[in-house]
This record gives structure tokens, sequence and C-alpha cells, in this order.
């Protein structure tokens, strides 16, 4: 194992964390985190030789604001293990891109994986994964990792993808609050994109800001923030058919 990484992460509802996680823990002795969701944070300058970088597909695509933070990081030949995780649809291009990005930043990617979590906005789908079987599958890659790395194997990895990416998802919509909402507060504190203000006890949200995380739901202590029903079921009809189907992890080296 290595001695020391850091592992850089958005994860709104708790998913793409706890994979990349996982995956941590089989590579390195100790983790520092690093959590790109806070919101007004920026990426903390890496200090190790070694970072973990997981970041949730988006509709094909990684979120534009995990990206911008990325974007501010200065790799200077250090090395990376890229960690695109998604909710039992499909990753699209969002592996390719989170490479590039880094690529872009002089970092070195040396190893890449396509993970599957518990889908944010329709939570039947791919519901409790990452699970014992995903967790020996993640083990077993870092292992691979690793033994690349003893190997002296200096082959940068090739992520699956397209150039030009597709169109970043555009959802102009915004999780609503339920009657019991109490106007706490914590949705506007958990929002990444700051997306939410509270005016007179209530949570409005900016439908230009709000990226659909669903860091406001997973958040909520009442649970009391919802997709509004037209869009859930839109979710439903799109994905419903995936609750019975379990995709593979992915794994790249």
């Amino acid at each position: 194992m290595l001695d020391k990484i850091e592992f850089y992460y958005f994860s709104p509802t708790g998913g793409t964390k706890k994979a990349g996680q996982i995956f941590c823990e089989g590579f390195a002795k100790e983790t520092v985190f690093r959590d790109l969701s806070v919101q007004g944070a920026e990426a903390a300058q890496t200090e190790s030789e070694w970072i973990v970088v997981a970041a949730p597909v988006f509709g094909g695509r990684i979120p534009g604001v995990v990206t911008e933070k990325l974007k501010k990081l200065h790799g200077e030949g250090k090395k990376a293990v890229t960690l695109a995780v998604y909710g039992n649809r499909a990753y699209e291009d969002a592996l390719l891109e989170l490479n590039q990005t880094l690529e872009g930043q002089g970092f070195r990617v040396e190893a890449s994986a396509a993970l599957i979590a518990q889908h944010s906005m329709a939570p039947e789908v791919a519901k409790g994964r990452p699970d014992e079987q995903d967790r020996k599958e993640i083990l077993d890659f870092a292992e691979n990792v690793l033994d690349k790395i003893k190997e002296g194997s200096g082959t940068p990895v090739k992520a699956p993808g397209n150039i030009p990416y597709k169109a970043a998802m555009n959802m102009p919509a915004a999780p609503v609050s339920l009657p019991s909402c109490t106007g706490c507060g914590t949705c506007e504190k958990a929002c990444p994109t700051g997306a939410i203000v509270m005016k007179d006890g209530t949570a409005a949200a900016d439908l230009e800001k709000c990226i659909l995380c669903m860091a406001c739901t997973a958040a909520c202590p009442e649970h009391a923030r919802v997709l509004p029903p037209p869009l859930s079921e839109r979710m439903e009809q799109m994905l419903g058919a995936l609750k019975d189907v379990r995709r593979e992890n992915e794994f790249f080296l």
C-alpha cells in the first residue's frame, strides 16, 4: 500500500464518497479527504504524489462545478486514479472528461474506474450500492493498481468516451419543500452551488444555479425536500426499467 494519498470527491448524497473511500482503504495507509461538495470551497492544492478523484455522473458528464474546481489544481507530473460514479444508467463521456481535465492540469492518470452507486434521483435504482460484491471488486482493483505501480508500468490509462463530449444535462428544475419543512436552513448550507436561499423560513431555489445534485434532499432532517412531482414521474419513466438491472463496475489500467 502507499503511505499517503489525497482523495478529492464531489458527493452530494454520499454514494460517490462511499465508492471512492473503499478504493482508498485498499490503496493507502493514510487518506486525506478533500471534499469538493462544500459550498464556496476551493480545492486544496495537492501535497501527495498520488491523488484519487471521484466524481458523480450527471447525464453522461461530470458536473461543471467539479471540473471548475479541478482546473485550479496543479498536478506538476503527480499521479492520479480517477473514479466516475453513476447510478446504473450509463457513464458515457464522464470518465474521459474527468481524465482529460486532470491531464490538462498536469496530472498523469494511471488507472480509472466507472463505479455504480445508488441513483440520487431514483433511489430504487442500484439501491444499496456499492454493496459487498462491489466492495470486493473495488478492493481487488486497488490491489491491481498497486501491482501496476510495483511493476513500474508507465502506460497512461485510456478511458472510453467521445470527443466532443455529449451536451451537458440541462433540466431547469429544482427540489421543492413539503409542508413539513421547518425552515431550519440545513438545505441552504448543504447546497454545493449556493442555489438555495432561505426567505421567511422558506427555501427558495435558483433554477439557474441548481444542478439537481440532490444534496438538499439528502441533508434535510425532516425529509421535506423532494423532486417536484412532474420531474419525479419523468425519472420513473426514464429509469424505472433499471430497478432490476445490475450494471457491472468497469476498471481500466
